[in-house]
């Protein structure tokens, strides 16, 4: 080990630990790095992590002294791979071209039709020659297939790091971090509403009320009390003690940490995250800090420009210390911005339902079907109906239909009164007579006039 030299990356790319070394590892150091998780790619000569850890990083860090960025890319990466395979598949066309050779030569004795000679001298040698001829087709037939094979793994690797990198994925990608932002803060919730909690019971009473819950992290202390192994007072002081351990958790706080460098790496990959220039509001900012981790927030307003959010845990480092913090319209604006939110855009608000009887009794609604050349717009009879009949319809035979002018929508469904089965039955428009009935439309009246 005195001449081997180990250099780690870090690619934020794939979120891998990537181990180079100079010679082969000792059997102890080897072990070690196995039993971490790295595995020895030996095309491109290293030892890879599948994802990052606190133990893969403390091993890297413990082996190399550091951790350097990655040199090459994915897009790199993907190329050199896509490189390898597109040589193996030349070599299988060389193959294939070789093996066409080596049985279009023996297939000359055949050339002209010469049969194999049973009982001559020369049926051991025909045969012989015919079997060669055979497998050298069969060995041309299985390389020239693995042509294919070896092209179509070539061109999936490049289309995998293009897919990567496409903005869509790069975005839903960013949702998922956020889901494992979620799940770590809410571990450090938990842990400091129990640690409070803990606090404030004292008689024995109290205690043996709470303990075996899991998140006041009282595992199995329940059972030690009832059996009289351990005291209520130190079963509080066990289950303290293990909210303690997690609040402090070094490992916890890494893993927060690597999380938020990496939604910071795939926003600015990403693009400029734009800075919110509507109107702040409590919901808003719950939706904010809720969406980083924050325990049950509650959003006010404080002033004409002031907003404050609170929480029974502290809120999330990166957002503010404490379990509260109060902030201007503008201060909210820039804490968002640099946490990469932009709030999500206000659904467009559907036309409404109108209730009322046209003068023919039908109406033109858009149509459903969707193949080519269907007409888009189609007529539907209106049925009065009461409430109760309405409402017995089953949800699979009702719904609500855009009319053909896009200002309003109507109910329809299935003819409750019809022959024919409820599957089969016709779609008509409803008019609810035990309900307030809307005037017509003016977009109607143009057409009902000329009618």
């Amino acid at each position: 080990m005195t001449d081997l030299t180990i250099t780690a990356t870090y690619s934020p790319e794939d979120n891998k630990i990537r181990l180079y070394t100079s010679d082969r590892l000792d059997e102890e150091t080897y072990e070690r790095v196995k039993a971490a998780g790295f595995k020895w790619a030996p095309k491109q000569e290293l030892f890879v992590a599948p994802k990052w850890s606190c133990k893969r990083e403390d091993l890297a860090l413990e082996l190399a002294g550091e951790i350097e960025p990655e040199g090459t890319t994915l897009a790199e990466r993907a190329q050199m791979k896509a490189d390898r395979l597109d040589e193996i598949a030349a070599k299988r066309a060389a193959q294939a071209s070789a093996f066409t050779r080596a049985a279009r030569d023996i297939s000359q004795r055949f050339e002209f039709g010469q049969p194999i000679l049973i009982g001559h001298h020369s049926e051991r040698k025909a045969r012989k020659d015919k079997e060669r001829m055979d497998n050298a087709l069969s060995k041309a037939a299985k390389a020239h297939d693995a042509i294919g094979y070896w092209q179509y793994r070539a061109e999936g690797v490049e289309r995998y790091a293009n897919y990567k990198n496409n903005p869509k994925v790069r975005s839903r990608r960013i949702k998922t971090l956020l889901a494992e932002l979620r799940d770590l803060q809410r571990n450090l919730n938990t842990a400091h509403k129990a640690l409070d909690l803990w606090e404030k019971i004292t008689t024995p009473e109290q205690i043996k009320l709470f303990l075996g819950r899991s998140d006041m992290h009282s595992y199995n202390l329940w059972s030690s009390v009832d059996r009289g192994e351990i005291t209520p007072e130190e079963a509080r002081e066990k289950a303290m003690a293990g909210a303690r351990s997690i609040i402090e958790s070094n490992n916890l706080s890494r893993w927060i940490t690597h999380t938020l460098n990496r939604l910071a790496y795939e926003r600015e990959m990403l693009g400029e995250v734009p800075r919110f220039e509507g109107e702040i509001t409590p919901t808003l900012l719950q939706m904010f800090v809720r969406e980083h981790g924050a325990d049950k927030p509650k959003g006010a307003k404080v002033d004409v420009d002031l907003f404050t959010v609170e929480c029974a845990a502290p809120l999330p480092a990166h957002i503010a210390l404490g379990c509260s913090v109060e902030l201007s319209s503008d201060e909210w604006r820039d804490l968002m911005q640099s946490c990469g939110y932009v709030p999500p855009a206000k659904k467009p608000t559907k036309p409404p339902i109108l209730n009322f009887k046209a003068p023919d009794g039908k109406l033109r609604v858009k149509s459903r079907a969707t193949y080519r050349g269907a007409d888009p717009v189609e007529t539907l009879e209106q049925v009065e109906v009461t409430k109760a009949e309405y409402s017995a319809i089953g949800s699979d035979y009702k719904g609500t239909r855009l009319s053909a002018c896009g200002d309003f929508r109507i109910r329809y469904g299935r003819a409750p009164n019809s022959k024919e089965p409820s599957w089969r039955a016709p779609w008509v428009a409803f008019v609810i007579t035990d309900q307030k009935q809307h005037p017509i439309p003016k977009s109607l009246a143009p057409a009902e006039a000329a009618q």
